[in-house]
């Protein structure tokens, strides 16, 4: 078992072996929460990239076969500017 200390500013450096074991970066997040047993839980989140790629895709299912989105949301955009020039 290592130890860590807690400074004045309420700081602890994590062993090495934690950060390897944990593949955290400079940079990384974590949420902590107490124990019932009133253990220190300190839990990796996700970083920017990795809820991206987790959220890919995830709306698909809500489309029917055809639906493009992307061409739908172009269209619009389109419309809207053509609808603002004619205002001019």
């Amino acid at each position: 078992m290592t130890t860590s200390i807690l400074t004045r500013k309420n700081q602890i450096t994590l062993p090495d072996e934690i950060v390897r074991a944990l593949d955290l970066a400079p940079g990384s997040q974590l949420a902590w929460s107490i124990g019932p047993d009133g253990t220190l839980i300190g839990t990796p989140q996700p970083d920017r990239a990795q809820r991206a790629a987790a959220a890919y895709g995830a709306g698909r299912r809500f489309l029917h076969p055809g639906d493009d989105p992307v061409r739908d949301l172009i269209a619009e955009r389109l419309s809207d500017d053509d609808a603002y020039r004619t205002e001019e």
